[in-house]
């Protein structure tokens, strides 16, 4: 397995460790639930080193984002960031991803850990207009800093006014001493916060630098458990589980970050713009449990009449609300919030409804 410049720490410190994207990785700490109730209420810091990091440079740059993603590139601006995905030739999802606008005919795209082979040999093919292109991966490390307290924490270790850094933006700068830090405001557990990008050899010295000055902020370390958790109270999309390969972006709720402006030619457009046009079948929804239970991946979501309309995606308790909640697929009609359904569970069918999502407001 691969490891990231903090995986001796994680051991260290008593995390249980799984493989993951083939990285040992730390699962959880303290235990998922008081990781993610400390997140929200405090802050914690998460190793996301083994995330994708691929660098687009030089004059056909922003042609070349502009025809392999979804999101019109063309509106960034240095500094800004955007959420997008790679659109497959039938009309699903190769991959979901950020992009920064690094400088001008530099972007820097950051992909999910487990689709990096696949998602380089997608741009490496889809790059026909000759733009550079550097897999950065491994030679690039990343913290993410969660929670209402993440700012005054990281503020006493950075000359950047952190203020001048507002969601879905960025900064490079000084972070513990350490130079070319990128500050990004993105995070993916809905508490506010920062994440880091740095060189590996920087890592441990920012590690813990944030753990001296985060004594007083109450931090703690926090694994990938409790980061599932926290993206799943924001209803936020897990690559793999609630869109993948064979998704319709547009039934996932992705309308908004598919742009089909005058020369952004990227792969399965026209079959997306007839799913746009209102040609689909599902819609990806969130609901809640009023029965006791823990839905789960896999499992059938019916109508009232027990007849089948959908599966779970994404399921858990969540520790916020203290009940079941999750994401899935269904048949368009029974989409609306409070549309009332069944999740089954082996010989049983629990009470659920349908509700808007973030669950955590």
């Amino acid at each position: 397995m691969k490891q990231t410049p903090f995986t001796n720490k994680h051991i260290e410190l008593g995390a249980k460790m799984h493989e993951f994207a083939g990285y040992n990785m730390p699962i959880e700490y303290s235990g998922i639930i008081d990781e993610h109730i400390n997140v929200v209420e405090n802050c914690g810091v998460f190793d996301v080193s083994h995330m994708g990091e691929f660098w687009v440079k030089g004059p056909k740059a922003l042609e070349f984002v502009q025809n392999v993603t979804s999101n019109d590139a063309s509106k960034l601006t240095v500094g800004k960031i955007q959420y997008s995905y790679f659109p497959n030739d039938k009309g699903g999802i190769v991959d979901d991803f950020l992009v920064y606008k690094y400088e001008e005919d530099k972007y820097l795209l950051v992909v999910n850990a487990a689709n990096i082979e696949k998602d380089w040999a997608w741009c490496q093919k889809h790059n026909t207009m000759g733009a550079e292109l550097e897999n950065g991966s491994d030679n690039c490390a990343q913290l993410a800093l969660q929670g209402p307290k993440a700012t005054a924490l990281l503020q006493k270790l950075t000359p950047v006014d952190l203020k001048e850094v507002p969601y879905y933006t960025f900064k490079v700068g000084e972070v513990a001493g350490c130079k070319n830090v990128i500050i990004s405001n993105t995070g993916y557990t809905g508490a506010g916060g920062f994440e880091l990008y740095f060189y590996p050899s920087d890592g441990m010295k920012i590690w813990d630098a944030l753990f001296e000055a985060g004594k007083e902020f109450g931090l703690k370390p926090a694994g990938l458990g409790a980061r599932d958790t926290l993206r799943l109270e924001m209803g936020f999309c897990l690559y793999g589980n609630d869109i993948c390969e064979t998704t319709s972006p547009i039934e996932a709720g992705l309308g908004w970050v598919t742009k089909f402006t005058e020369g952004k030619n990227f792969p399965g457009r026209a079959i997306l713009e007839d799913h746009k046009a209102g040609n689909t079948v599902n819609k990806l929804i969130g609901f809640e449990l009023k029965d006791k239970g823990v839905p789960r991946q896999g499992y059938p979501i019916v109508n009232e009449a027990g007849e089948e309309i959908g599966v779970v995606t994404s399921g858990t308790m969540s520790p916020c609300l203290k009940k079941g909640i999750g994401m899935g697929y269904v048949k368009k009609e029974y989409s609306k919030a409070d549309t009332q359904i069944g999740i089954k569970v082996r010989n049983r069918v629990l009470k659920a409804e349908v509700v808007k999502v973030p669950f955590r407001k």
